[in-house]
Protein backbone atom coordinates (compact mmCIF):
# COMPACT_ATOMS: atom_id res chain seq x y z
CA UNK A 1 0.00 0.00 0.00
CA UNK A 2 1.53 3.39 -1.18
CA UNK A 3 0.86 5.98 1.43
CA UNK A 4 1.11 10.47 1.72
CA UNK A 5 4.29 11.50 1.57
CA UNK A 6 4.87 15.49 3.51
CA UNK A 7 2.15 16.23 5.99
CA UNK A 8 -1.46 16.44 5.56
CA UNK A 9 -3.21 19.83 4.08
CA UNK A 10 -6.81 20.32 5.54
CA UNK A 11 -9.30 20.79 2.71
CA UNK A 12 -10.75 24.02 3.53
CA UNK A 13 -7.90 26.11 4.78
CA UNK A 14 -5.03 24.48 3.50
CA UNK A 15 -2.81 25.35 0.39
CA UNK A 16 -4.07 24.91 -2.87
CA UNK A 17 -2.46 21.92 -4.17
CA UNK A 18 -1.16 21.34 -7.39
CA UNK A 19 -0.39 18.43 -9.88
CA UNK A 20 3.21 18.06 -8.25
CA UNK A 21 1.59 17.56 -5.20
CA UNK A 22 0.10 14.39 -6.65
CA UNK A 23 3.10 12.55 -8.16
CA UNK A 24 4.94 10.26 -5.93
CA UNK A 25 8.49 9.69 -5.46
CA UNK A 26 8.68 6.24 -7.94
CA UNK A 27 9.73 6.06 -11.07
CA UNK A 28 7.30 5.99 -13.53
CA UNK A 29 7.73 2.14 -15.65
CA UNK A 30 5.85 2.15 -18.82
CA UNK A 31 7.17 1.32 -22.15
CA UNK A 32 8.02 4.32 -24.39
CA UNK A 33 5.29 5.86 -25.59
CA UNK A 34 2.65 4.35 -23.32
CA UNK A 35 -0.73 5.42 -23.29
CA UNK A 36 -0.69 5.49 -19.63
CA UNK A 37 1.45 8.38 -19.44
CA UNK A 38 -0.98 10.39 -20.40
CA UNK A 39 -3.23 9.12 -18.76
CA UNK A 40 -1.43 9.69 -14.98
CA UNK A 41 -0.34 13.62 -16.26
CA UNK A 42 -4.34 13.95 -16.24
CA UNK A 43 -5.73 12.53 -13.48
CA UNK A 44 -2.71 14.09 -11.48
CA UNK A 45 -3.73 17.32 -13.30
CA UNK A 46 -6.99 17.13 -12.43
CA UNK A 47 -6.74 16.11 -8.95
CA UNK A 48 -6.39 19.55 -7.02
CA UNK A 49 -9.30 20.65 -8.57
CA UNK A 50 -11.53 18.36 -6.38
CA UNK A 51 -10.70 19.90 -3.29
CA UNK A 52 -10.17 16.33 -1.62
CA UNK A 53 -6.85 16.32 0.72
CA UNK A 54 -4.55 13.67 -0.57
CA UNK A 55 -5.00 11.88 2.71
CA UNK A 56 -8.88 10.91 1.85
CA UNK A 57 -7.85 9.65 -1.92
CA UNK A 58 -7.36 6.28 -2.35
CA UNK A 59 -6.51 4.14 -5.83
CA UNK A 60 -7.21 0.27 -6.20
CA UNK A 61 -6.12 -1.70 -9.17
CA UNK A 62 -5.86 -4.78 -10.42
CA UNK A 63 -3.31 -6.63 -12.08
CA UNK A 64 -2.17 -5.19 -16.07
CA UNK A 65 0.24 -2.46 -16.77
CA UNK A 66 -2.42 -0.22 -16.23
CA UNK A 67 -2.56 -1.19 -12.67
CA UNK A 68 0.89 0.65 -11.65
CA UNK A 69 -0.81 3.53 -11.13
CA UNK A 70 -1.20 3.60 -7.68
CA UNK A 71 2.46 3.76 -7.32
CA UNK A 72 2.86 6.89 -8.93
CA UNK A 73 -0.15 8.88 -7.06
CA UNK A 74 1.07 10.79 -4.26
CA UNK A 75 -2.38 9.31 -2.14
CA UNK A 76 -3.41 5.98 -0.45
CA UNK A 77 -3.26 3.37 -2.55
CA UNK A 78 -3.93 -0.45 -3.07
CA UNK A 79 -2.51 -2.66 -5.62
CA UNK A 80 -4.76 -5.66 -5.31
CA UNK A 81 -5.14 -9.22 -7.03
CA UNK A 82 -6.66 -9.64 -10.74
CA UNK A 83 -9.89 -8.53 -11.52
CA UNK A 84 -10.62 -8.11 -7.91
CA UNK A 85 -10.04 -4.32 -7.35
CA UNK A 86 -13.87 -3.63 -6.99
CA UNK A 87 -14.50 -5.92 -4.89
CA UNK A 88 -12.18 -4.26 -2.21
CA UNK A 89 -13.05 -1.04 -3.70
CA UNK A 90 -16.47 -2.22 -2.30
CA UNK A 91 -15.24 -3.50 1.13
CA UNK A 92 -13.41 0.20 1.65
CA UNK A 93 -16.12 2.22 1.04
CA UNK A 94 -18.23 0.25 3.68
CA UNK A 95 -15.75 0.45 6.21
CA UNK A 96 -14.43 4.00 5.18
CA UNK A 97 -17.33 5.66 3.09
CA UNK A 98 -15.90 9.51 3.89
CA UNK A 99 -12.89 8.43 1.74
CA UNK A 100 -12.82 9.26 -2.18
CA UNK A 101 -12.06 5.98 -4.14
CA UNK A 102 -10.61 5.73 -7.33
CA UNK A 103 -10.33 2.08 -9.11
CA UNK A 104 -7.72 1.32 -12.07
CA UNK A 105 -8.20 -1.63 -14.21
CA UNK A 106 -7.76 -2.32 -17.91
CA UNK A 107 -10.21 -3.93 -20.86
CA UNK A 108 -8.39 -7.55 -19.67
CA UNK A 109 -8.39 -7.12 -16.44
CA UNK A 110 -11.73 -5.94 -15.45
CA UNK A 111 -13.43 -7.41 -18.75
CA UNK A 112 -12.15 -10.74 -18.35
CA UNK A 113 -11.66 -12.52 -15.13
CA UNK A 114 -12.72 -9.41 -13.36
CA UNK A 115 -16.15 -9.01 -15.29
CA UNK A 116 -18.42 -10.67 -12.55
CA UNK A 117 -16.61 -8.17 -9.72
CA UNK A 118 -17.11 -4.93 -12.55
CA UNK A 119 -20.74 -6.28 -13.28
CA UNK A 120 -21.67 -6.25 -8.95
CA UNK A 121 -19.96 -2.71 -8.30
CA UNK A 122 -21.53 -0.91 -11.00
CA UNK A 123 -25.05 -2.53 -10.49
CA UNK A 124 -24.88 -1.58 -6.53
CA UNK A 125 -24.02 1.65 -7.28
CA UNK A 126 -20.58 1.68 -5.04
CA UNK A 127 -19.67 5.61 -4.86
CA UNK A 128 -16.03 4.57 -6.76
CA UNK A 129 -15.06 6.22 -9.93
CA UNK A 130 -13.75 3.43 -12.16
CA UNK A 131 -11.19 4.45 -15.07
CA UNK A 132 -10.76 1.69 -17.92
CA UNK A 133 -8.07 1.83 -19.91
CA UNK A 134 -9.10 0.21 -23.00
CA UNK A 135 -5.68 -0.97 -25.20
CA UNK A 136 -7.82 -3.90 -26.78
CA UNK A 137 -4.87 -6.33 -26.12
CA UNK A 138 -3.11 -7.70 -22.90
CA UNK A 139 -0.01 -5.67 -23.18
CA UNK A 140 1.69 -7.01 -19.40
CA UNK A 141 1.61 -10.76 -20.43
CA UNK A 142 2.89 -9.86 -23.86
CA UNK A 143 0.33 -9.11 -26.58
CA UNK A 144 -2.44 -11.88 -26.43
CA UNK A 145 -6.02 -11.13 -27.50
CA UNK A 146 -8.21 -9.12 -24.71
CA UNK A 147 -12.36 -9.19 -24.42
CA UNK A 148 -11.93 -5.87 -26.43
CA UNK A 149 -10.32 -7.21 -29.32
CA UNK A 150 -11.80 -6.80 -32.24
CA UNK A 151 -13.18 -10.06 -34.19
CA UNK A 152 -10.38 -11.85 -36.17
CA UNK A 153 -7.76 -10.10 -34.83
CA UNK A 154 -4.31 -11.48 -35.17
CA UNK A 155 -1.96 -11.93 -31.77
CA UNK A 156 0.18 -14.37 -30.08
CA UNK A 157 -2.96 -15.92 -28.65
CA UNK A 158 -4.85 -16.10 -31.75
CA UNK A 159 -2.54 -16.88 -34.97
CA UNK A 160 -5.62 -17.52 -36.88
CA UNK A 161 -8.17 -14.50 -35.71
CA UNK A 162 -9.76 -14.14 -32.43
CA UNK A 163 -13.10 -16.12 -33.01
CA UNK A 164 -14.82 -14.15 -30.38
CA UNK A 165 -16.65 -10.72 -29.98
CA UNK A 166 -15.71 -8.22 -28.55
CA UNK A 167 -17.09 -6.43 -25.61
CA UNK A 168 -18.10 -3.04 -25.87
CA UNK A 169 -17.02 -1.40 -22.27
CA UNK A 170 -19.40 1.57 -22.07
CA UNK A 171 -22.67 -0.60 -23.95
CA UNK A 172 -21.67 -3.20 -20.69
CA UNK A 173 -21.43 -0.26 -17.93
CA UNK A 174 -24.49 1.01 -18.90
CA UNK A 175 -26.66 -2.53 -19.59
CA UNK A 176 -25.63 -3.45 -15.77
CA UNK A 177 -26.95 0.25 -14.22
CA UNK A 178 -24.04 2.29 -14.11
CA UNK A 179 -25.46 5.39 -13.09
CA UNK A 180 -22.59 7.43 -14.80
CA UNK A 181 -20.85 6.29 -17.90
CA UNK A 182 -18.61 8.14 -19.98
CA UNK A 183 -15.71 7.92 -23.23
CA UNK A 184 -12.78 9.57 -23.89
CA UNK A 185 -9.16 9.30 -25.53
CA UNK A 186 -5.54 9.44 -23.98
CA UNK A 187 -4.36 12.00 -26.60
CA UNK A 188 -6.51 14.61 -26.09
CA UNK A 189 -5.77 15.70 -21.84
CA UNK A 190 -7.86 18.51 -21.80
CA UNK A 191 -11.12 16.25 -22.20
CA UNK A 192 -9.71 13.53 -20.40
CA UNK A 193 -9.63 15.98 -17.65
CA UNK A 194 -13.10 17.25 -18.01
CA UNK A 195 -14.30 14.05 -18.19
CA UNK A 196 -12.27 12.72 -14.88
CA UNK A 197 -13.12 15.63 -13.12
CA UNK A 198 -17.06 15.36 -13.95
CA UNK A 199 -17.04 11.38 -13.39
CA UNK A 200 -15.31 11.98 -9.53
CA UNK A 201 -17.81 14.63 -8.85
CA UNK A 202 -20.45 12.13 -9.61
CA UNK A 203 -22.46 10.11 -6.33
CA UNK A 204 -22.39 6.66 -7.60
CA UNK A 205 -20.59 4.33 -9.75
CA UNK A 206 -19.03 6.14 -12.16
CA UNK A 207 -17.56 4.44 -15.22
CA UNK A 208 -15.20 5.82 -17.77
CA UNK A 209 -13.84 4.24 -20.70
CA UNK A 210 -10.12 6.10 -21.82
CA UNK A 211 -9.31 4.49 -25.22
CA UNK A 212 -5.08 3.70 -24.88
CA UNK A 213 -2.78 3.31 -26.59
CA UNK A 214 -0.68 0.16 -26.50
CA UNK A 215 2.51 1.46 -28.96
CA UNK A 216 4.13 -1.75 -28.82
CA UNK A 217 1.85 -4.64 -29.06
CA UNK A 218 -1.29 -2.93 -30.67
CA UNK A 219 0.17 0.46 -31.94
CA UNK A 220 -2.94 2.78 -33.56
CA UNK A 221 -5.43 0.50 -32.45
CA UNK A 222 -7.48 3.70 -31.97
CA UNK A 223 -5.97 5.57 -35.44
CA UNK A 224 -9.35 6.47 -36.14
CA UNK A 225 -9.39 9.00 -33.47
CA UNK A 226 -5.76 10.05 -33.98
CA UNK A 227 -4.91 10.36 -37.26
CA UNK A 228 -6.23 14.42 -38.29
CA UNK A 229 -8.08 13.58 -41.46
CA UNK A 230 -10.33 10.43 -40.00
CA UNK A 231 -10.47 12.15 -36.78
CA UNK A 232 -12.36 14.90 -37.98
CA UNK A 233 -14.75 12.36 -39.74
CA UNK A 234 -15.31 10.59 -37.01
CA UNK A 235 -14.88 12.11 -33.43
CA UNK A 236 -18.67 13.06 -32.31
CA UNK A 237 -18.02 15.47 -28.95
CA UNK A 238 -21.21 15.02 -26.84
CA UNK A 239 -22.84 17.70 -24.86
CA UNK A 240 -25.83 17.50 -22.73
CA UNK A 241 -28.71 19.40 -24.80
CA UNK A 242 -27.49 19.88 -27.90
CA UNK A 243 -27.79 18.28 -31.31
CA UNK A 244 -25.28 15.11 -32.20
CA UNK A 245 -23.16 16.85 -34.58
CA UNK A 246 -19.45 16.04 -36.46
CA UNK A 247 -17.75 15.78 -39.40
CA UNK A 248 -15.60 18.35 -40.85
CA UNK A 249 -16.46 22.47 -40.74
CA UNK A 250 -17.74 22.79 -44.51
CA UNK A 251 -19.37 19.33 -44.35
CA UNK A 252 -21.47 19.46 -40.98
CA UNK A 253 -23.46 15.59 -40.46
CA UNK A 254 -25.58 14.91 -37.88
CA UNK A 255 -27.41 12.11 -36.35
CA UNK A 256 -31.58 11.43 -36.74
CA UNK A 257 -33.43 8.81 -34.63
CA UNK A 258 -35.93 6.74 -37.31
CA UNK A 259 -37.50 5.23 -34.56
CA UNK A 260 -34.53 3.57 -32.72
CA UNK A 261 -32.08 3.01 -35.29
CA UNK A 262 -29.71 6.17 -35.62
CA UNK A 263 -28.73 7.77 -38.92
CA UNK A 264 -26.29 9.91 -40.24
CA UNK A 265 -27.26 12.92 -42.19
CA UNK A 266 -26.06 16.05 -43.90
CA UNK A 267 -26.98 19.32 -41.40
CA UNK A 268 -27.48 21.24 -44.23
CA UNK A 269 -30.51 18.38 -46.13
CA UNK A 270 -32.38 18.31 -42.64
CA UNK A 271 -34.49 20.33 -40.60
CA UNK A 272 -32.53 21.43 -37.74
CA UNK A 273 -35.02 20.10 -35.11
CA UNK A 274 -35.18 16.92 -36.80
CA UNK A 275 -31.21 16.59 -35.24
CA UNK A 276 -31.02 13.99 -32.64
CA UNK A 277 -30.58 16.21 -29.05
CA UNK A 278 -28.09 14.16 -26.67
CA UNK A 279 -29.67 13.87 -22.94
CA UNK A 280 -27.33 12.33 -20.81
CA UNK A 281 -29.98 11.67 -18.39
CA UNK A 282 -31.91 9.12 -21.17
CA UNK A 283 -30.18 5.41 -20.59
CA UNK A 284 -32.25 4.14 -23.31
CA UNK A 285 -30.46 6.70 -26.00
CA UNK A 286 -27.40 6.33 -24.11
CA UNK A 287 -27.31 2.61 -25.10
CA UNK A 288 -27.44 2.88 -28.80
CA UNK A 289 -25.42 5.81 -28.34
CA UNK A 290 -22.46 3.15 -26.95
CA UNK A 291 -22.57 1.26 -29.82
CA UNK A 292 -21.73 3.53 -32.64
CA UNK A 293 -18.25 3.25 -34.25
CA UNK A 294 -16.72 3.51 -37.36
CA UNK A 295 -17.32 3.57 -40.37
CA UNK A 296 -20.95 3.70 -40.37
CA UNK A 297 -21.22 6.16 -37.53
CA UNK A 298 -19.09 8.47 -35.69
CA UNK A 299 -17.58 7.69 -32.24
CA UNK A 300 -18.80 9.26 -29.26
CA UNK A 301 -16.72 10.72 -26.95
CA UNK A 302 -18.04 12.13 -23.46
CA UNK A 303 -20.67 11.46 -21.01
CA UNK A 304 -23.11 8.85 -21.85
CA UNK A 305 -25.74 9.02 -19.35
CA UNK A 306 -25.33 10.72 -15.66
CA UNK A 307 -27.68 9.83 -13.27
CA UNK A 308 -28.21 11.75 -10.05
CA UNK A 309 -29.96 11.05 -6.92
CA UNK A 310 -29.85 7.36 -7.31
CA UNK A 311 -29.63 4.97 -3.96
CA UNK A 312 -26.01 4.60 -3.39
CA UNK A 313 -24.61 1.16 -2.12
CA UNK A 314 -22.87 1.67 1.00
CA UNK A 315 -25.45 4.46 2.33
CA UNK A 316 -27.97 1.66 2.11
CA UNK A 317 -26.16 -0.95 3.99
CA UNK A 318 -24.76 1.73 6.84
CA UNK A 319 -28.67 2.26 7.69
CA UNK A 320 -29.38 -1.13 7.80
CA UNK A 321 -26.54 -1.29 10.08
CA UNK A 322 -27.78 1.34 12.42
CA UNK A 323 -30.81 0.05 12.54
CA UNK A 324 -29.76 -2.75 14.36
CA UNK A 325 -27.47 -1.57 16.47
CA UNK A 326 -30.55 0.67 17.20
CA UNK A 327 -32.54 -1.84 18.12
CA UNK A 328 -30.27 -5.01 19.51
CA UNK A 329 -27.41 -2.66 20.65
CA UNK A 330 -23.69 -2.36 19.58
CA UNK A 331 -23.17 -6.14 19.90
CA UNK A 332 -20.42 -8.04 21.19
CA UNK A 333 -17.88 -9.86 18.94
CA UNK A 334 -16.50 -12.24 21.66
CA UNK A 335 -19.88 -13.20 22.67
CA UNK A 336 -21.02 -14.09 19.48
CA UNK A 337 -18.08 -15.81 18.30
CA UNK A 338 -18.67 -18.69 21.76
CA UNK A 339 -22.58 -18.69 21.11
CA UNK A 340 -24.57 -21.59 19.96
CA UNK A 341 -22.17 -24.88 19.40
CA UNK A 342 -19.14 -24.16 20.34
CA UNK A 343 -16.10 -26.04 22.63
CA UNK A 344 -12.85 -25.14 24.41
CA UNK A 345 -9.46 -27.49 23.79
CA UNK A 346 -7.58 -27.62 26.85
Amino acid sequence: MSTVKGASEAASNGPRLTKKDFESDQDVRWCPGCGDYAILSAVQKAMPDLGIPREDIVFISGIGCSSRFPYYMNTYGFHTIHGRAPAIATGLKLARPDLKVFVVTGDGDGLSIGGNHLLHVLRRNVDVTILMFNNRIYGLTKGQYSPTSELGKVTKSTPLGSADRPVSPCSFALAVGATFVARTVDRNIAHMEETLKRAAAHKGAAFVEILQNCNVYNDLAWNVLYERESKVQHELRLEHGKPLLFGAPDDRKGLVLEGVKPKVVSVKDVPASSLWVHDETDRSTALVLAQLWAPEYPIPLGVLVNEAGQPIYEDLVLKQEQKVIADRGPGDIAALLRSGETWTIK
